[in-house]
């Protein structure tokens, strides 16, 4: 959609931290956090869910995604720091809902950063998969607290390597020889229209990476125009490649063998006479989900640099490099954090737990663009309400092991709150 001229004017605001950052860097970030997660990750839960039906839950999380994607750009343009939906809560909506975003996001995105990490390990050498997760846990640590240029450059390398992967992965899927339009005839039992939403819930775990480029507003050059246009064209980017991976994978797999595979990619490829692709497959799915594993971890550490700057975590994590202008104390933090979680998570529960503390995160961004004034707004406010409405409706259809544990960390979050405000008061 077009936009509107810039509302605010062209200079942006001081930054703590170094502008570096332009459009294609901004724009390789979004896509280092968003492709391969869905396609590595999430495809087999989603091919349980709803069978060959995940293609219209991919378009359903897509639609949703966009109207988050909208939403965080236009919001990022006002408000160019770090901390993304935790800064717009408290800004359009009241302090409280900054902090539910803010919590939501920490909680949410640290089980994404295991999910991540476990699938590095699953598809680089499955006998080790924990001890290897941890190892790369640490290892990206130490990239991004070399500085957010670094981070970008590792970025860049990764999504090429991964588009390559993928690019393989859809030859060796569509000229194997067993490909066939009959495996998208019916959606399996475990479908219909409750398979299609809950397939939609998982996938948009795949696209969440978007907001990424928000919690990064502090480090991006010119935010103001940057942001709005790095957005949106990541994830149209991303779609593209969902679709032709997804679609290729149930045309020559379909989706039984899909849902029954802890590395659904690579049974696709083994699935026809292509099969010696395979080792590129898993070469792709590491490497897919070690540069989403690295932006991540870029987007937990600057909430929660975000939140101690307003003592909503302890203010210990409020402190910046004085050499590498990075948040050194949130990066070690939320490395240490990551590698526990990864000792005991299961891949799939993650999944579903990230997404629903995540879609609870982007509600209250679009609760926070519907309240934006006119002259501020870039996108149909009709977009928000829409993303709102997406977010719950998908939020609501999770496994309900995701749902159970998403309310209990949420209303945890909420008690602190309390306490935290109590103390103060007295």
């Amino acid at each position: 959609m077009a936009q509107s001229p810039d509302p605010i004017g062209d200079t942006a605001p001081p930054s703590r931290l170094e502008r570096r950052l332009g459009l294609l860097d901004a724009v390789v970030i979004g896509l280092g956090a968003m492709i391969g997660a869905g396609v590595f990750a999430a495809i087999g839960p989603a091919a349980r869910a709803a069978g060959t039906g995940l293609l219209v839950g991919l378009g359903i999380a897509a639609v949703v995604a966009y109207c988050n994607a909208t939403s965080s750009a236009q919001l990022a343009a006002i408000y160019p720091q770090s901390g993304g939906t935790y800064v717009y809560g408290r800004e359009r909506l009241g302090p409280f809902w900054g902090y539910l975003a803010g919590w939501g996001f920490v909680v949410g995105k640290t089980a994404s950063c295991a999910a991540m990490a476990l699938t590095v390990g699953a598809y680089a050498w499955p006998d080790w998969q924990r001890p290897i997760a941890v190892g790369v846990v640490v290892a990206l640590t130490a990239v991004n607290y070399q500085g957010v240029q670094k981070t970008a450059w590792l970025t860049r390398v990764i999504v090429v390597i991964v588009l390559a992967a993928l690019a393989a992965v859809v030859v060796a899927a569509l000229g194997g020889g067993t490909a066939g339009v009959g495996n998208l005839d019916s959606v399996t039992e475990a479908g219909g229209w409750t398979g299609i939403l809950q397939s939609a819930g998982l996938l948009f775990f795949a696209f969440a990476g978007y907001a990424r480029l928000a919690t990064l507003g502090e480090e991006v050059v010119d935010p103001q125009r940057t942001i709005p246009r790095a957005i949106p064209l990541a994830l149209g980017i991303t779609l593209v490649v969902y679709t032709l991976v997804a679609v290729s994978a149930l045309l020559a797999a379909g989706p039984d063998a899909l849902a029954a595979s802890n590395a659904p990619l690579d049974t696709a490829v083994r699935a026809g006479d292509l099969e010696a692709l395979s080792p590129v497959v898993r070469v792709g799915g590491t490497i897919a989900a070690l540069g989403v594993l690295l932006s991540l971890i870029v987007g937990v550490s600057r909430t929660t640099f975000a939140m101690a700057a307003n003592g909503e975590m302890p203010r210990w994590l409020d402190a910046v490099h004085p050499r590498h202008r990075v948040p050194h104390r949130a990066e070690i933090t939320v490395g240490a954090i990551v590698a526990a979680v990864v000792l005991v998570a299961d891949l799939r529960d993650a999944i579903g737990f990230s997404s629903f503390a995540v879609l609870t995160y982007y509600a209250v961004a679009n609760a926070s663009a519907y309240t934006l004034p006119p002259h501020q707004r870039r996108w149909p406010r009709g977009l928000a309400v829409l993303g709102i409405i997406g977010c719950v409706g998908l939020a609501v259809t999770l496994p309900s092991a995701s749902v159970i544990g998403g309310l209990i960390v949420l209303a945890l979050g909420v008690l602190v709150w309390i306490a935290r405000h109590r103390l103060r008061s007295n």
